[in-house]
């Protein structure tokens, strides 16, 4: 099998290293399936649940209030206040969320460097560029959310229940996070990851 690959790698490059690139961000994406409702359990069991974070407010919802890039209402998903503001999980659930990417992100450089691209360039000058491209794709894919969060967290547990439609949500919220990542890294990783 592993003579097989080098022959087909030898032949077609440019595809053997895209289908590398494919089952690392996939095995990738797996873990932060399993690493993110352990860290969401954990946090929620702090009181940083009941901590909000919601900064870079960058305009209005359709309701006139405040768009956030990073919007964590305080209080556990699913749940609503006095006022009837809907809950976000607040610094918790931010930290879940950043803790597993940070995670999967570290692993997912290694790996991507190591396997798929086989660089042999600077580690330091790469690691630079990634963490640059990790932090505008963060923001970018954050602001995104606040376009579909709120409609697919309050479908999900409207049709499922509040814990099993919050799971539901959050593993749909991951996979269109990572595959946002999955078509932006690509070409970044072909510009960073290089041979000498």
């Amino acid at each position: 099998m592993r003579r097989g690959w080098a022959r087909f790698d030898a032949k077609h490059h440019g595809i053997a290293e895209f289908i590398m690139f494919f089952i690392v961000c996939n095995a990738v994406t797996v873990l932060q399936l399993v690493l993110m409702p352990v860290f969401k359990w954990l946090f929620g069991l702090t009181p940083l649940v009941a901590t909000s974070f919601q900064v870079l407010p960058v305009g209005h919802n359709f309701d006139g209030s405040a768009y956030y890039v990073f919007d964590y209402a305080a209080g556990a998903i699913g749940t609503t206040d006095a006022a009837g503001i809907a809950g976000g999980g607040g610094l918790a659930y931010f930290l879940a969320v950043e803790l597993t990417m940070a995670i999967a992100q570290v692993i997912n450089f290694i790996t991507q460097r190591k396997v798929t691209f086989k660089s042999t360039g600077s580690v330091w000058k790469a690691a630079a560029w990634y963490v640059l491209a990790y932090v505008i794709i963060t923001i970018g894919a954050a602001a995104l959310q606040g376009l579909y969060k709120a409609p697919l967290y309050g479908w999900c547990i409207n049709v499922m229940g509040g814990g099993a439609g919050a799971t539901a949500a959050d593993l749909i919220t991951m996979i269109i996070n990572c595959t946002l990542s999955f078509w932006v890294f690509y070409p970044i990783m072909k510009l960073i990851f290089k041979q000498r």
